[in-house]
């Protein structure tokens, strides 16, 4: 489950996040940004993944499923860099 944003900042969104630039092999995890329409699926809450590409505005996330590699793409304002 996401949690709610503090008052002042709901509705909002962080150019920074927004416009964040990541590098190939980069690893990140998906916190979704719940100011963003539509709805982020909640099955990629919380999960981390590497950065394998850029495909337009998104990135193509590879996150490990059980047993499966699977690529998602993803804007960046939902991504959060792992150092």
């Amino acid at each position: 489950m996401t949690r709610k944003k503090p008052v002042r900042t709901r509705g909002k969104l962080q150019f920074s996040k927004y416009f964040q630039e990541l590098k190939k092999g980069d690893a990140v995890a998906v916190v979704a940004e719940v100011a963003m329409q539509p709805r982020f699926p909640k099955r990629l809450q919380g999960k981390t993944g590497i950065v394998e590409g850029k495909r337009g505005e998104a990135y193509v996330i590879n996150i490990k499923d059980i047993h499966k590699e699977k690529k998602f793409l993803i804007e960046p304002i939902h991504l959060r860099r792992i150092k």
